[in-house]
């Protein structure tokens, strides 16, 4: 056999390095470690060795906003364009606590029925499988508010079989289960019949600083996690005479939110893991602004000022506007506005910047919801009700109410020009 003279070999070992390189470069990055270590009566997460408290938010879009303000993960409720978003997340430095969406008994699904129960575990198995080694993947949430309005607790039967499979196949990531609050009854199962779950998740909003007492009475004994947290619900906020919620203003909700973050998180993190704050996007839930974090213009509200603050330890460079709440004619909102069709009224705020800047305001009026849904199911968001604004440019507001008897609901934005927006609105009923 012919050796090859010097030169070639030079370019043979030099080719063969250039081949390696390339093929090392464009390999996709391990897995990354993530696990709970426990000091006396504490608990912490690390990741890849090192602590790691989840500074999150739960949505699917501005993930480098996210990054920006001082947040470091994502949670989404489904793996349905997972990779898209696990990508997104891992180019902007975030992680992502990944759903597994189980069906819910609310809508129909019986997990008495051992047939739909493995299907269902057969198609999650894959979903498993086919991103259990991504870089930005830290934990799987095994199914979201299983518990609602369920009955059956065969549920926790299928989400520790589900969990115990990611343990069999997935040694570098935990496991959870996100509760609707804290349901005493499903705690006490889940530590029955789930022993694969690693973390309890509980999506609080008012009860917030309440939830540890709770947890730690229905006697969980392990770390635990706030999946969804933030300005009061629809369900826990007070109602009109005809049984439509109140809503905080954006100001009002920044500082419940701070409040909340303090006693319910930062205070509580020998067992609370880290939060995803809820929502990063914009949502409707009986309206477009109650939970949403942002317009759908995309500007931000002020509650995302207040996450920065508490991430990081810095204010923002530029705030958002501060609103008060809505007034119409000289009625106060919290008894029941009613008007007559066809009649004129005057509606009225006040707002300011705190850096100075100018700022603009916005009026309309909507339709009031009509939806019933619960548990973040999707919502459709009411129509606008063209021709009633007179006048709205400013802080008063001269509009004239419908002609058709119902419910309404008068919405006002105040823009600061830098992506920063304060929202406030009050519902009223027009009525012969």
């Amino acid at each position: 056999m012919k050796k090859l003279s010097l030169p070639y070999l030079v370019l043979f070992f030099f080719c063969a390095f250039l081949i390696m390189s390339a093929w090392k470069f464009n390999a996709p990055p391990p897995p990354v470690k993530v696990e709970i270590k426990k000091t006396k009566n504490a608990f912490q997460l690390y990741r890849n060795g090192e602590p790691y408290f989840i500074n999150g938010a739960g949505g699917y879009s501005n993930y480098d906003q996210l990054k920006y303000y001082g947040g470091n993960s994502v949670r989404i409720w489904t793996t349905n364009g997972a990779k898209e978003y696990l990508d997104e997340a891992y180019k902007n430095g975030l992680t992502v606590t990944l759903g597994l969406d189980m069906k819910l008994e609310r809508h129909g699904f019986n997990y008495s029925n051992k047939k739909a129960v493995k299907e269902q575990f057969e198609k999650l198995k894959k979903e498993v499988l086919a991103y259990k080694d991504h870089p930005a993947l830290l934990i799987w949430g095994v199914g979201n508010e299983v518990d609602q309005f369920a009955k059956n607790f065969e549920v926790w039967d299928a989400v520790n079989e589900l969990a115990a499979f990611i343990h069999e196949v997935d040694p570098n990531h935990l496991t959870t289960t996100m509760l609707a609050g804290v349901p005493e009854p499903h705690i006490k199962e889940i530590m029955k019949r789930a022993p694969n779950i690693d973390i309890l998740s509980i999506n609080a909003f008012s009860d917030l600083p309440y939830i540890r007492y709770k947890i730690v009475k229905a006697g969980w004994k392990g770390p635990y996690l706030v999946g969804e947290w933030g300005a009061s619900g629809y369900w826990e906020a007070p109602k009109t005479p005809w049984g439509v919620f109140l809503e905080e203003t954006s100001t009002q909700k920044a500082d419940v939110c701070e409040d909340r973050y303090r006693k319910g998180i930062a205070s509580n993190k020998d067992l609370c893991l880290g939060s995803y704050a809820f929502y990063w996007g914009w949502k409707q839930a009986r309206t477009h602004t109650l939970l949403s974090l942002y317009l759908e213009s995309g500007e931000k509200i002020g509650v995302i000022d207040k996450l920065q603050k508490e991430w990081t330890g810095k204010d923002p460079v530029n705030k958002s506007p501060i609103i008060k709440p809505v007034g119409i004619d000289d009625k106060q909102v919290h008894k029941g506005i009613y008007l007559q069709p066809s009649t004129n009224h005057m509606a009225f705020t006040d707002a300011s910047d705190p850096e100075n800047d100018q700022i603009k305001y916005k009026w309309e009026i909507l339709y009031e919801s009509s939806e019933t849904k619960e548990g973040g199911d999707t919502e459709n968001k009411p129509a606008a009700v063209e021709g009633l604004i007179l006048d709205g440019k400013g802080k008063q507001l001269s509009f004239k109410s419908p002609a058709k008897e119902g419910a309404y609901r008068l919405f006002v934005y105040v823009f600061d020009g830098h992506n920063n927006v304060a929202t406030a609105n009050a519902p009223f009923y027009v009525k012969k």
